[in-house]
């Protein structure tokens, strides 16, 4: 089941993020061209560039730590083999869900929360800064269920695509 669930998240996360990363390539694209080409520069494109870089790294941030490819220390990981080495994996585990718990969810609710209550808006766009920091409790919603798929025996921590698997 949590095998399953995974994937259901992976199939809406990686999409999601080539998407996020299409349009950010595309705001600063527009930006350059409007300011060196048009000799008028946009004044949305670096807003909407900063917003969705913001949702590119937290969101891409929680795909790394699913496929592995996050910054981590693995010295201790591969010298270890049996029970020390459970112990070691569900040790992490608990620390990752202990910090996603604390600070992304538990905190970025609280700043989500407290934006929304003091009607912070963007300076050009007028979007309710709440909906641009709620992407950390979403973030660590996201490392959380992959932390318990991976207590769960699921595939987590290793590579989506077929293709880096077979090499």
């Amino acid at each position: 089941m949590m095998q399953k669930l995974t994937n259901l998240l992976d199939a809406i996360l990686k999409p999601a993020l080539i998407l996020l990363m299409v349009l950010l390539v595309t705001a600063v694209s527009w930006q350059v061209i409007s300011r060196y080409v048009f000799a008028s520069p946009s004044s949305w494109t670096e807003e909407v560039a900063r917003f969705l870089l913001i949702w590119v790294g937290v969101l891409g941030a929680a795909y790394a730590y699913r496929t592995g490819v996050h910054l981590g220390l693995d010295v201790l990981p591969q010298k270890l083999t049996g029970r020390p080495a459970m112990i070691l994996k569900y040790f992490t585990l608990a620390v990752v869900v202990f910090f996603s718990v604390t600070v992304l969810i538990v905190g970025g609710g609280a700043l989500v929360s407290l934006t929304w209550e003091l009607k912070q808006y963007s300076a050009v766009l007028g979007l309710p800064m709440s909906y641009v920091y709620s992407v950390i409790p979403i973030a660590g919603v996201l490392i959380c269920l992959y932390s318990f798929a991976a207590a769960a025996g699921a595939d987590v921590g290793k590579s989506t695509d077929s293709e880096e698997q077979e090499n």
